[in-house]
């Protein structure tokens, strides 16, 4: 659809309903986890400190660390591997001579995990480890043909009559994130905050399109995009 004033104008008062909240966001935990790594460096205390980021939990699944260095993609299988090995070390049901006294919590473990498993929790976590503020609402991408393109995905799910008639959405929309999943490979190899910025904030609608469909298919309505 060609973007026109009349067609700006006739949109503009939905735009508040779209959130991008809808995608569970570890923002928060995130930005105090950084803090307190960056503050525990500088720290001379004795007790047993976590690490200083979440990739460094997995040496054997990401080798070459976060980006720049190493890529943005990571194994999945190879980093559940780990993760599995790691909790056993730290489980509390773990006999002692084989867990680990000084390594991180279950707790840590299983935020790197979760974090780092899902490519857009991955780009707001590296994005708020080089100091962009994620969680700033003026961050939002103004895009109107993006923007538009998600009302009309948002109208293609309320209007759908069958399963089938959303193939097509889905297909589209499989496409849209792993173009997003492309740039960010780029955008963060580059060291392109700027466009690896922008482009999480693409992949957090693409997400959420791909929620509302989900929420379609379970029988829950298409309300994932309205507040």
């Amino acid at each position: 659809m060609a973007i026109t004033t009349t067609t700006m104008r006739r949109t503009s008062h939905l735009l508040p309903r779209l959130r991008l909240a809808t995608v569970p966001s570890p923002l928060r935990p995130l930005t105090a986890t950084i803090a307190f790594a960056r503050h525990s460096s500088s720290s001379s205390s004795s007790k047993p400190q976590q690490p200083q980021d979440f990739y460094t939990l997995f040496p054997q699944s990401i080798p070459s660390g976060p980006p720049p260095a190493g890529p943005f993609s990571i194994d999945l299988r190879a980093l559940q591997r780990e993760f599995f090995a790691l909790q056993q070390r730290s489980h509390p049901d773990t006999p002692a001579h084989v867990r680990s006294a000084d390594g991180p919590s279950s707790a840590f473990i299983n935020r790197a995990y979760s974090t780092l498993r899902d490519p857009l929790q991955r780009a707001q976590y590296l994005l708020a480890r080089a100091g962009v503020d994620v969680e700033d609402e003026r961050l939002k991408l103004e895009d109107p043909a993006l923007l538009l393109e998600v009302l009309e995905a948002q109208e293609e799910v309320e209007a759908a009559a069958s399963e089938e008639e959303l193939l097509p959405l889905v297909d589209r929309n499989r496409e849209r994130i792993d173009e997003s999943l492309r740039v960010l490979e780029t955008a963060f190899a580059d060291a392109d905050l700027e466009t690896a910025r922008r482009e999480a904030v693409r992949l957090r609608y693409w997400r959420n399109v791909e929620e509302a469909i989900k929420a379609w298919e379970h029988g829950k309505g298409a309300h994932v995009l309205e507040h």
